[in-house]
């Protein structure tokens, strides 16, 4: 799950829950802070309108192997210890960490199934409403359809760029509709 946001002094955040340590290494984060920067501002703007920007990565495990609940990973110099300043952070969370601090509780309630067993009310209300909730339910329906159908078009795209395969086979194996590979694979045909 990746949430994009911007908040109302213009700061902006990616926050990605990361299952799998090699979607949290460190240069994903960097990748990640360079694509907030990338799209900020047009090239040749002033480089002073860039926002601060947050890329917090929700890990499932320690990936750092510090044994922190948190982890602020700001630039330094080097040579006299001071902030660097350039305002963006990265942040990672250790999802290992289900304490009683208010940190640790949000970690049990992202990893629990069970919305009578969370520790914040409007967490488990909210998962209540998704999984018991009729309309709830269809609305995480659609949205599940959506990620599918996403992921079938990107990966019918990878397919189709390395040419392997027909329309036809890619849409039979991926469960397509035939002119939905076909409009995709015009859109890559160079103009």
């Amino acid at each position: 799950m990746d949430v994009k946001a911007t908040d109302l002094k213009k700061k902006e955040y990616d926050v990605e829950m990361q299952r799998a340590d090699s979607g949290a290494r460190p240069k994903r984060a960097r990748y990640s802070s360079s694509l907030i920067d990338a799209n900020a501002i047009l090239p040749g703007d002033d480089t002073e309108l860039l926002p601060e920007t947050y890329v917090i990565f929700i890990t499932e495990n320690d990936v750092l192997r510090g044994n922190l609940p948190i982890y602020h990973v700001e630039r330094m110099i080097k040579e006299n210890g001071k902030l660097f300043d350039d305002k963006s952070h990265i942040i990672y969370v250790n999802g290992e960490i289900k304490d009683e601090t208010p940190l640790g509780k949000l970690m049990q309630d992202l990893s629990c199934a069970n919305p009578n067993e969370m520790n914040y009310k409007e967490l488990a209300d909210r998962a209540r409403f998704f999984k018991k909730d009729e309309e709830g339910r269809k609305i995480m329906s659609k949205i599940m359809e959506e990620i599918i159908n996403h992921e079938k078009n990107e990966a019918a795209k990878r397919m189709l760029e390395k040419g392997k395969l027909t329309t036809e086979e890619i849409s039979e194996y991926l469960d397509l509709p035939i002119h939905i590979v076909e409009t995709l694979a015009n859109d890559l045909q160079p103009v």
